[in-house]
């Protein structure tokens, strides 16, 4: 398999990849990207193929806990146009960015003070994306490109390029509300909750937190406002032939709630919940959207564009190695748990992996058009 993979010929086919949240060396907010990349064998040139640790425009950690931020703010209006015509695609993988908090418990270092030391959209990334949907290339965006740090200026002008708008709302599954229990409960999302309903928190089963750009949260938990407290991504019978995808693959991450403009864009795939009578009652209170998309997309051929809800290409669990092995997807079977909950590697498999190899063919197909061919 790896020499098989070895002499594959490599398609050159350049990706620009936006992330400003890596806060580790081995690029796990994009390592999923990189590996389908690598082991369909495109390069960013004819013989170099991408490498997770360097090829990225964003935050980059170093050794010695230090770090160098190398973002599409340090370009020029030409320096932009530039890279617009280097590339092929523009992969927005993430835009949360790094805290000072989170850096200095990170890498056991006195904290130097609250706030953010670098993320958000900026206008530079706008100004690129212009350029690059002037020439038809493809665009590909995840959460959290839409949210806070990104101001709401510039995020105004990213919804208007691309027809679609952000709800104000954020959603995640977790296993249990109980703090004493789970761990990897935020605890501002109980503190957030508490502070607008009397210091109280009577949620201890599984269900969903929705948390608004206000601080809002609001708490469906499972038999009692949810059949079924687990979201999965559900395509129809169309979607799912044209992608390659089996149907309702769960997803218990974050995800954004956004509004895609039907005239402009279609939804590709939904998040399927399980929501009773109360459960719906509860969201059109708090005129929360009970349709859900996970992924919209533009195919025209004035540009191509998709935007996935959830943080897609992140992954803490793959190794990057393994794409150096031709076919390796066909043994997935025995690279993950299926009836582990929160196990990110399984969404990798069944979801992810074949989506991008699915995008990426047919786009490599289009590339010789704008280049001339």
């Amino acid at each position: 398999m790896w020499v098989a993979w070895l002499i594959t010929p490599n398609k050159k086919m350049v990706v620009a990849i936006i992330d400003k949240t890596e806060s580790v060396r081995e690029g796990r907010q994009h390592l999923s990207l990189t590996w389908v990349l690598n082991n369909e064998k495109y390069s960013k040139t004819h013989k170099k193929l991408y490498d997770v640790s360097n090829d990225y425009y964003g935050f980059y950690p170093t050794k010695k806990s230090e770090f160098k931020i190398k973002g599409l703010e340090r370009f020029s209006s030409s320096q932009l146009e530039q890279l617009s015509n280097d590339c092929d695609v523009a992969y927005y993988a993430d835009t949360y960015g790094i805290y000072n908090k989170d850096w200095a418990e990170q890498n056991n270092l006195p904290e130097r003070g609250a706030g953010m030391i670098y993320g958000g959209m900026s206008q530079q990334d706008i100004d690129f994306l212009k350029k690059v949907k002037s020439k038809k290339k493809l665009v590909i965006s995840e959460y959290n490109i839409l949210e806070s740090p990104t101001t709401a200026e510039i995020r105004k002008q990213f919804e208007n390029l691309y027809g679609f708008k952000w709800s104000g709302w954020t959603c995640r599954y977790f296993d249990s509300f109980d703090p004493s229990e789970n761990k990897d409960l935020p605890s501002w999302v109980v503190n957030n909750y508490k502070v607008r309903n009397a210091g109280k928190w009577p949620f201890t089963k599984s269900g969903l937190a929705f948390v608004s750009s206000l601080g809002e949260v609001v708490i469906l938990e499972d038999l009692v406002h949810l059949d079924n407290p687990l979201p999965f991504i559900s395509l129809s019978k169309g979607e799912q032939t044209n992608f390659h995808l089996k149907d309702n693959v769960k997803f218990p991450f974050w995800f954004d709630i956004v509004v895609p403009d039907a005239a402009i864009n279609r939804v590709v795939a939904n998040f399927n919940i399980g929501f009773n009578q109360k459960g719906l009652d509860e969201l059109n209170k708090h005129n929360i959207p009970t349709n859900i998309p996970a992924i919209i997309s533009h195919e025209g051929n004035d540009y191509q564009f998709y935007y996935f809800s959830g943080s897609f290409s992140s992954t803490n669990t793959l190794s990057a190695s393994s794409s150096h092995y031709k076919w390796i997807s066909a043994f997935k079977y025995f690279l993950y748990n299926e009836d582990d909950t929160l196990e990110s590697i399984s969404f990798f498999w069944t979801f992810y992996q074949p989506l991008m190899v699915t995008i990426f063919e047919n786009y490599y197909k289009k590339i010789g058009t704008y280049r001339g061919k």
